[in-house]
């Protein structure tokens, strides 16, 4: 198999596989809301602070403010959906013979978690030391590889023909 990035890059990125990244985003996005929310629930924590954490990484200060939590989740979802679709155009653009294939959701997890590893020993302490404590890395490292596996089966099924539209 053949894993070398295209060379190239002139032809524009075809409209579905922007909705594809959105979808598969916003499924990322979903089933990491979900496990921490599991998490929280089940290990005696507040999924509510984590929400307001992600308000105080964006927002430094208004995590106190009324909307904190709701802006949060919607903060964390745009964020999803925005990884889904480079996750998305970077596999059907820059490596189209992963596209498809058995290896692209070993692919797009792996990708998920450099971006985990990238956010909570990089971004994260930079910006706001205080959210990396909020959820161990082990439940947060998780969260990404949930997110990755959803987002997976989303590419896996956006890139099946429709059968109603084979018998068409």
């Amino acid at each position: 198999m053949d894993l070398t990035p295209a060379t190239n890059f002139r032809r524009p990125v075809a409209p579905v596989v922007w909705s594809t990244g959105a979808l598969a985003g916003f499924a990322g996005g979903s089933a990491e809301g979900a496990w921490i929310i599991l998490y929280e629930r089940f290990s005696g924590g507040e999924a509510a602070a984590v929400a307001r954490g992600v308000t105080d990484s964006l927002f430094p200060g208004f995590a106190a403010a009324p909307l904190a939590i709701p802006l949060g989740v919607a903060i964390h979802m745009g964020l999803a959906i925005l990884l889904g679709v480079a996750i998305s155009v970077l596999l059907r653009s820059l490596l189209p013979r992963v596209s498809g294939r058995m290896v692209e959701p070993i692919a797009v997890v792996g990708l998920l978690v450099a971006v985990w590893a990238t956010n909570f020993f990089v971004v994260l302490p930079a910006i706001n030391p205080a959210f990396v404590g909020l959820v161990p890395y082990g439940a947060s490292l998780i969260s990404k590889v949930l997110f990755g596996v959803a987002a997976a089966i989303v590419l896996q099924l956006r890139r099946q023909p429709c059968p109603a539209a084979e018998r068409a």
